[in-house]
């Protein structure tokens, strides 16, 4: 019996060591899957328990002006390097990257696999008026594409019908494409993770353009005293050890990686 109470009691002193903390982060991340193999690594490996917010990367940022996150995940380096200038952020620390693809109708009404750019590939789109759908949530993917379109020469503003803005976060928009059968612009990891492809298949890569870095930010504690700073900085500490390098540089899906670990050291 006493031994069974000891058993109990070194579980229970477990389970209250271990440190919660929030940490908010893009649908793509997390429709990735890469989530599910790094959390229980960490909470192993730190004692951290890392309750995530899955939100698009604007309203991640705002959860971080809030003060309602302890670190934010997300990958829209313009409006991250904003957030750190204006105090809401410690840092900037890149953690990992990997690239944003045009995903489209196996027929390719618009003929965007030979394209020689991006840009080639959206004017195709937009030439042809064939079905796009737009993330159109203030995401770091939507902010990418609204900058592809604009390198373009386009205002989305002035689209017609053909382009569908829908308010939802990657997984939801690839089941809207997949529905339509439309073009739309995603990340590598989503769309390799993501199940109801139907007719769609990749048909643009590779431009430097649709390069897509993922940083990591902790929230100030001079502008909100009650965020886990010291539990933020255990985490960054784990994101850009070894560790996480083996993990995210192993995560593949057919063979493929999703990921590749940048994380510089700290100097």
């Amino acid at each position: 019996m006493i031994r069974i109470f000891a058993c109990l009691a070194a579980l229970w002193t477990g389970a209250a060591a271990a440190e919660t903390m929030k940490m908010a982060v893009t649908t793509s991340f997390h429709n990735s899957g890469l989530s599910e193999v790094l959390l229980p690594a960490i909470a192993r490996d730190t004692g951290l328990d890392v309750q995530l917010l899955v939100v698009g990367t604007g309203q991640a940022l705002r959860l971080g002006e809030a003060g309602d996150v302890d670190a934010i995940l997300v990958h829209s380096k313009s409006a991250e390097e904003a957030f750190v200038a204006a105090g809401f952020g410690t840092h900037r620390r890149e953690i990992m990257y990997n690239d944003f693809v045009i995903v489209g109708p196996l027929s390719d009404d618009a003929a965007i696999a030979g394209a020689g750019a991006a840009s080639d590939a959206l004017t195709a789109i937009a030439q042809t008026e064939t079905p796009f759908v737009s993330r159109g949530d203030d995401s770091g993917t939507h902010k990418k594409e609204r900058a592809l379109w604009e390198a373009a020469g386009y205002n989305t503003a002035a689209f017609g019908d053909w382009y569908k803005a829908v308010g939802a976060g990657m997984g939801a928009s690839l089941n809207t494409a997949s529905s339509l059968n439309a073009y739309i612009l995603a990340d590598r990891a989503s769309w390799l993770n993501f199940g109801n492809k139907g007719d769609l298949v990749l048909l643009f890569a590779g431009d430097p353009a649709l390069f897509n870095q993922y940083a990591y930010l902790p929230v100030n504690p001079t502008r909100h005293p009650h965020v886990k700073s010291d539990a933020a900085e255990k985490l960054e500490d784990w994101l850009t050890s070894d560790a996480a390098k083996a993990l995210i540089d192993g995560y593949m899906i057919d063979g493929e990686a999703l990921f590749t670990f940048n994380a510089k050291q700290a100097e």
